[in-house]
């Protein structure tokens, strides 16, 4: 940002500090956010939401709110069907309808004490909800725990995700040791006249222990080193599968199609990646979906390629309304075509090659996913939560970094260590410039961030080539000086809405999708708007409107990158 640009943001902080409409800072952003510039200016990437319980019904109108009672007529002070945690200054009533769930919620009440011969009722249960599901903890009166878990529409394919989650976990338990709650029931059809509840579901046990996110700040750094020792002890196991291409895992037994699987030992097999990257297409159905499995690196690059192909829409509406560094239909089309060509040269690098080992990790590996024992923290109990795991080439991994390593040096070493000798599968990509990888890993989401994101990948890696290590000229050629310097206009305005996402989210203490507690909803909307007014103020007052290098020059550019909805 220019420094008015930067001058207006301070200001702004100093304005919320003294607003009466500021949000307090009640709760933690969600466990991971991008770092890296060139993730999405329009949300988060592969990402779950942090879980909130909730007490109170706050219906969204789509269907009724209800309060329910459990067979024994136990009140449930909440609406087991709406998503009630939370708002979003963006598409708030599309983000909560995406999160609505249709099933009887008295039949799985009815299903859990059918599933516990020995307890005679439910005495609590609590509703938490996440970013691609719903749970449900049940409490009983024979002092155990079921949790029932039901995923929303917007976490992919639902039949493929519950039958794949299953089966990862069955994966798992069969060949490794690694703590993961026994599973009591599921069912991966919705429709089937065996499923009477209406949904997808699995329940399952309660993780032992406690959430390692309730006892990480009163550990000391030794205990927390322990823990990180012992959490990667556990993963080594999960690292260490040997598995022969990229997708995810099956039943042999799952509605994966015979023809479209790659058999495993046992009862299992890989099959179509049902991570929603590959799910999310928009309009372009001529293609021929490319899910996997994919039994080479190149054939992965293809399937990222035709990803982002698929969200292309057929007819390109909107366009009016987007920022210019967004980009045509046919500009996306042409730069996934040179993306689909470096990919593959770049894919028979040896280096590249020796990163690309097929691996199966955690999905989502942070502090609220692991369970420690309540007297020795350094205990590793449970590690849940592996919807969507799937097998990647190992660089895919290489810049997750868990939340508990990021909590001081002592951590971060701690993780480092940890990672290069129990996992140097997963270690040697962190080790290698991380340049080299860059084009793979927004191919698919162009649709999404933006054109200039991908192409300035793609510029940086042709003018690099030499010095990347690279044999040969790059099968991306420069574009001529006139049409860099457009670059580079698109470029700054991509960053400035990178940086106003970011910026925004900090200061009004939102997630950087504009996801708020409800409890904060009110007064987030008032300060959001407050915001806006006072940038369009600083923008129309910016005495440096005529540099070069201002980005924002006017209302509609203002209005064309503002990340929220005014």
């Amino acid at each position: 940002m220019t420094q008015q640009w930067a001058r207006t943001l301070g200001l702004a902080r100093a304005t919320r500090r003294s607003s009466p409409s500021s949000l307090s800072m009640k709760y933690s952003r969600w466990p991971h956010e991008p770092l890296s510039l060139h993730l999405s200016a329009t949300g988060i990437f592969q990402i779950n939401h942090a879980v909130y319980s909730t007490s109170a019904c706050d219906a969204f109108p789509i269907a009724p709110a209800h309060n329910h009672s459990n067979l024994n007529g136990v009140r449930m002070g909440f609406d087991p069907y709406n998503y009630t945690s939370g708002h979003w200054l963006r598409d708030d009533k599309e983000e909560r309808a995406s999160r609505y769930i249709k099933f009887d919620f008295d039949i799985l009440c009815r299903k859990i004490l059918d599933l516990s011969p020995k307890a005679s009722s439910i005495i609590d249960c609590q509703k938490i909800e996440g970013g691609f599901n719903r749970v449900f903890v049940f409490e009983l009166d024979n002092d155990t725990r079921l949790v029932a878990k039901l995923p929303f529409a917007l976490a992919g394919p639902s039949r493929l995700n519950t039958s794949s989650e299953i089966a990862t976990i069955k994966y798992l338990q069969a060949n490794t040791t690694v703590p993961i709650p026994r599973i009591h029931d599921w069912s991966d059809d919705a429709t089937s006249i065996n499923n009477t509840i209406g949904s997808e579901y699995i329940i399952m046990e309660h993780a032992n222990g406690v959430q390692l996110h309730k006892k990480w700040h009163e550990m000391s750094d030794k205990k927390r080193v322990k823990c990180i020792d012992a959490i990667y002890r556990n993963l080594k196991e999960v690292v260490d599968l040997q598995f022969p291409c990229f997708g995810s895992l099956y039943s042999i037994h799952s509605p994966v199609c015979p023809d479209n699987r790659h058999p495993l030992d046992g009862d299992f097999c890989i099959g179509p990646h049902c991570e929603t990257r590959y799910w999310n297409s928009t309009a372009s159905q001529d293609l021929n979906p490319n899910r996997g499995p994919w039994t080479n690196l190149q054939q992965y690059c293809d399937g990222l390629v035709d990803a982002g192909l698929s969200r292309l829409p057929t007819v390109d509406l909107g366009r009016r309304m987007r920022p210019m560094y967004h980009g045509s239909v046919e500009t996306h089309k042409i730069l996934l075509a040179h993306t689909r060509t470096l990919l593959r040269c770049m894919s028979q690098d040896s280096r590249i090659r020796e990163c690309a080992t097929p691996v199966l990790f955690h999905p989502d590996l942070h502090e609220r996913n692991i369970f420690v024992s309540e007297d020795g923290p350094s205990v590793i109990t449970g590690i849940i939560d592996w919807q969507a795991a799937s097998i990647e080439p190992a660089f895919w991994y290489a810049d997750d970094i868990p939340d508990f390593a990021t909590e001081n040096e002592v951590c971060t070493r701690a993780f480092d260590v940890c990672s290069q000798f129990l996992i140097p599968t997963l270690s040697k990509p962190r080790l290698v410039d991380q340049n080299l990888f860059r084009p793979f890993r927004y191919s698919y989401r162009t649709w999404k961030d933006g054109a200039v994101a991908l192409h300035h990948d793609l510029i940086d890696t042709s003018r690099n080539w030499e010095s990347l290590g690279f044999a040969g000229r790059c099968p991306y050629a420069l574009p001529p000086p006139p049409e860099l310097a457009d670059h580079q206009k698109k470029y700054r305005l991509f960053k400035a809405a990178h940086n106003l996402r970011y910026d925004l989210a900090d200061l009004l203490n939102t997630a950087t999708d504009g996801w708020v507690p409800t409890s904060d909803w009110e007064a987030a909307q008032t300060a959001h708007h407050e915001m806006f007014e006072g940038m369009l103020q600083a923008v129309l007052t910016n005495p440096d409107i005529d540099d070069p290098d201002e980005p924002v020059k006017n209302e509609e550019t203002l209005r064309s990158i503002w990340p929220f909805d005014i």
